[in-house]
């Protein structure tokens, strides 16, 4: 089965670039706390990379 990862948005968006909000956007967060299980790939690894300070990252199984 494919691994999942776990996203949660743990810092505020206030403040920062454009660029930043648009990532977190396009993994699907929209408040502080709240969480996404997404498919474990390059392009989901490469936005988590991006934003990385501003997000907690779980890995899960199945």
């Amino acid at each position: 089965m494919a691994n999942k990862v776990e996203i949660t948005l743990s810092r505020s968006l206030i403040g920062r670039p454009q660029e930043q909000r648009d990532t977190v956007e396009a993994l699907g967060l929209r408040k502080v706390n709240h969480s996404v299980v997404k498919e474990d790939n390059s392009a989901i690894r490469g936005m988590i990379n991006k934003v990385s300070h501003l997000l907690t990252v779980k890995e899960r199984n199945a």
